[in-house]
């Protein structure tokens, strides 16, 4: 197998990806209280409690902690002359070959948390799929933006 991809997601994409989790954490939260009160509305076992507690301690330690940082070592990416590559997973590692004659069109976006640490994500676009680089910095977004667009012309009129 060919060495992986040179460029990782910035650190800052770290944080944002645990904000998200934490996000998501409170709405499990909000689930775990209603159980929690039909457990003893309705004098449900007390398992039930335990459970609820359980799951919710561990949605907080995994899915705000463990498993942002992994997603964060193992995503990466890099623009060739020919192709973008993309790299992400742990046990499914997942590469996408991208070459720059199918890219149709990049964007970037942000939402209000990725303005907020000035990260943006990029979206490649081919014909049949659409391909993210998450969490990059608002200015090498941009720089990969038209940097890509560049390339994509260039090898289209190769072609």
């Amino acid at each position: 197998m060919i060495s992986q991809p040179k460029y990782r997601i910035p650190k800052k994409g770290l944080t944002v990806w645990r904000i998200h989790a934490a996000l998501e954490a409170v709405i499990l939260l909000v689930f775990v209280i209603v159980a929690i009160v039909l457990a003893y509305v309705f004098d449900w076992p007390k398992w039930i409690y335990l459970i609820s507690i359980v799951v919710m301690i561990a949605d907080l330690v995994f899915g705000i902690y463990f498993f942002p940082k992994i997603r964060w070592e193992h995503w990466r990416y890099e623009v060739r002359e020919q192709e973008i590559e993309i790299q992400q997973g742990l046990f499914i590692v997942k590469r996408t070959l991208v070459p720059m004659v199918r890219v149709q069109h990049v964007d970037t976006s942000q939402g209000p948390i990725l303005k907020h640490y000035h990260l943006a994500s990029m979206s490649i676009s081919t014909a049949a799929t659409t391909h993210t680089i998450p969490a990059l910095t608002e200015q090498e977004a941009d720089q990969l933006r038209v940097h890509i667009s560049e390339l994509a012309r260039v090898a289209e009129d190769d072609v």
